[in-house]
């Protein structure tokens, strides 16, 4: 099982400082979602570090990216919803006209670990009358088990494993 220490080694960030490597990814995650979700019509981003891949997935497919962030951060009108964390539980907000009834999207982070925020992303997509055809990681710490707790399709890159 993985501690907590071992989870915050794991760290997606040297990516970038390698522009080709980081253009390699956004690639890679654009074409899985052209091929398993050619009918996609936008991008859901978690604060923060799904924000660093959203957007360059959403302008190569050319659909909309929509940011969902923690509490108190957007304007406008919200729907919100609270989820558990490890240690607490904290709430996720998405303006109410960022998406239509029926549109379908692809939820976007970069980790996958207890499933809490991906969660509540796919609840909020609901709430809205948005479709969640996918949650899309780099990276999964399978031993948490997080994907268990998201309603439908959950695509990793990397899997880890503590064992």
């Amino acid at each position: 099982m993985l501690t907590f220490i071992q989870l915050w080694t794991i760290d997606l960030f040297p990516v970038l400082t390698f522009p080709d490597v980081f253009k390699g990814l956004i690639s890679l995650m654009s074409e899985y979602v052209k091929d398993a979700h050619p009918d996609c019509e936008g991008i859901i981003g978690l604060e923060s570090r799904g924000f660093l891949y959203g957007p360059m997935i959403a302008q190569e497919l050319n659909v909309p990216f929509v940011p969902v962030r923690k509490k108190g951060k957007l304007p406008g009108e919200l729907v919100q919803v609270t989820y558990q964390l490890e240690y607490g539980t904290d709430t996720f907000e998405m303006q109410k006209n960022s998406l239509k009834p029926g549109q379908k999207v692809v939820i976007v982070d970069d980790l996958l670990a207890t499933g809490g925020t991906m969660a509540a992303a796919v609840e909020l997509v609901q709430q809205v009358g948005g479709i969640a055809q996918c949650g899309l990681v780099v990276i999964e710490l399978v031993d948490l088990k997080g994907r268990e707790k998201i309603q439908g399709t959950v695509k990793s890159f990397l899997q880890y494993s503590g064992d």
